[in-house]
């Protein structure tokens, strides 16, 4: 195995994110009340994709440990559905993408996802399995259920480190 490469983390943005799928947050432009006025709904937030005759789209719960090291040495994809992740403590995360495709090893980027937002990776986005900073992170999980293969896998011919920006 090669040495490992420093990949820079960096904050998560709508905009830096969205050639991978959609951050989920409380924003106030999607915001309306409802129940008289004593909710906040913050609406359509992601859009989940469950292509393929016979799927669904499925709610779960993964609790998940951080990688110590927290060395990445594969990425996955789902190509026949997005997949959301939203942390049901406030812990953050780390997001490791790449675009669809084939995975250009070049293309990774790494993502802070702070305790308030969430990510949904939009169908046949490259991403790191779940990366949890603090022990016993939980997260509500949307995905896609049904037939056929909805997970590749691939192992990294380099693998790589995250170098998180001062103060993060």
């Amino acid at each position: 195995m090669s040495q490992p490469r420093e990949l820079r983390v960096q904050p998560l943005t709508a905009s830096a994110f969205a050639p991978f799928g959609q951050v989920i947050e409380a924003d106030a432009a999607s915001a309306f009340p409802i129940n008289q006025g004593r909710t906040e709904r913050f609406h359509a937030l992601a859009q989940v994709e469950a292509l393929g005759e016979g799927a669904q789209g499925i709610l779960s719960i993964f609790r998940g440990q951080p990688l110590n090291p927290l060395v990445i040495t594969m990425m996955e994809r789902h190509p026949q559905g997005s997949q959301a992740f939203v942390p049901l403590r406030g812990q953050p995360f780390l997001a490791v993408v790449a675009p669809p495709g084939d995975l250009d090893e070049s293309r990774v980027k790494a993502f802070l996802v702070q305790g308030h937002q969430g990510v949904n990776y939009l169908a046949g986005t490259w991403h790191a399995p779940l990366l949890p900073l603090q022990p016993d992170s939980e997260y509500l999980v949307v995905d896609r259920q049904g037939p056929g293969n909805n997970c590749d896998e691939h192992v990294l011919s380099q693998p790589i480190v995250p170098v998180f920006p001062d103060g993060a």
